[in-house]
């Protein structure tokens, strides 16, 4: 038991607004999707890409990521939605949390290749012309925020808890919580999973963007480092947390998850370092560019036009 210092656990996870029911765990989620892509925005024009574009391309990944995400993390709790006693309908229920991220960047990952490099012309869509790559690597200090602050909808729904703990910073969870571990007593602190994760995340933009301005990590470099960063923290903190989950071989699915993330980014860090050896000069794809048109000058800016004197001298 330690109260002293711990961190309390909130006692409520919505908020009315008028006839609505808000979601914090929602909120979360909204307020990181919307930061990642004025960040990736910011940084795609910074790269001489049209500005805009990273709004295009997240009309395309945002649902495909949500979508992928449910989806992993249905599948790797099947026997919480379906079997008997089950509600299976509650696995539309997003709001009660469960998005599992290595499913969103599996689905976003195919959604901003769309929006990237996939001209659809049976329904006249334009793709933005960029190289999938050069995008994913603009995207990572944004991607990065956005789970940061997507974890504390995990702490507003009282999930993602670890092992008990007597450090100071120990999770209050009341008994009644349905993960409560049976046969512990009521008043045990336990590790701030989601908190961790969320500094693993917030640590990552600082130490990625030192590496990218070191070593000038461009053609899928950047995006391979988030995936070796990100997996590698996301293995520890996996093996502390107590919500269920099938295990293999002795580690949890997104323990596994984590090991092929981690493995996938080497691989990728590896093929493009022999690959692209050169700066990167564009994002875009052969054939297609962005030129930026000229400021119109304000009028304040307008020299005065001296007209000639008519006047006979």
């Amino acid at each position: 038991m330690n109260y002293l210092g711990s961190i309390p656990s909130p006692t409520i996870s919505t908020i009315q607004v008028g006839p609505f029911e808000v979601h914090f765990y929602a909120l979360f989620i909204l307020t990181g999707i919307i930061l990642a892509t004025l960040v990736t925005a910011s940084r795609t024009k910074a790269r001489g890409m049209e500005p805009g574009l990273a709004v295009d391309i997240a009309i395309w990944a945002v649902p495909f990521g949500i979508i992928g995400g449910r989806l992993f993390h249905v599948f790797t709790h099947f026997n919480d939605y379906f079997g008997e006693g089950k509600d299976w309908t509650s696995m539309f229920k997003l709001w009660e949390g469960g998005l599992a991220i290595y499913g969103a960047l599996i689905f976003g990952a195919i959604g901003a290749y769309i929006g990237c490099q996939v001209d659809i012309k049976l329904i006249g869509l334009k793709s933005a012309g960029i190289r999938f790559f050069s995008f994913a690597d603009a995207l990572v200090p944004g991607i990065l925020i956005a789970q940061a602050i997507g974890r504390w909808g995990n702490y507003f729904n009282n999930e993602l808890f670890g092992a008990p703990t007597d450090l100071p910073w120990g999770l209050e969870i009341s008994q009644a919580n349905p993960a409560y571990p049976l046969g512990l007593p009521s008043g045990v602190t336990f590790h701030p999973a989601f908190l961790y994760e969320s500094l693993w995340s917030l640590l990552g933009v600082g130490v990625l963007l030192f590496l990218e301005s070191r070593f000038n990590l461009r053609w899928g470099k950047m995006f391979a480092s988030y995936l070796m960063w990100y997996s590698f923290g996301r293995f520890f903190i996996e093996s502390i947390r107590l919500d269920p989950s099938d295990v293999y071989f002795g580690l949890r699915t997104n323990q596994w998850s984590a090991v092929f993330g981690f493995l996938l980014g080497l691989t990728l860090m590896v093929v493009q370092r022999y690959r692209h050896t050169g700066i990167e000069l564009s994002g875009y794809l052969p054939g297609r560019s962005y030129e930026p048109k000229p400021n119109k000058p304000k009028k304040s800016e307008i020299p005065p036009v001296e007209l000639e004197s008519t006047e006979p001298k």
